[in-house]
């Protein structure tokens, strides 16, 4: 990939972190995370995922 590309990726990247990071504050003030623990552990993991994803983009885009 060309650094713009890994750019492109980082950027929507942020989006979903965003997005998935403001979910998980609203489900936790319903009080969803008890409520739907399966759930609210999916969104922790497409959090997590994320970040992870973003960070290897970063590190190739460095190189």
């Amino acid at each position: 990939m060309h650094p713009d590309e890994h750019e492109q990726v980082i950027q929507a990247l942020e989006t979903l972190i965003r997005d998935t990071q403001a979910t998980i504050d609203r489900a936790e003030v319903y009080g969803l995370n008890d409520t739907m623990p399966e759930d609210y552990q999916a969104l922790l993991d497409i959090l997590d995922n994320a970040i992870k994803k973003q960070r290897e983009h970063t590190l190739a885009m460095l190189r």
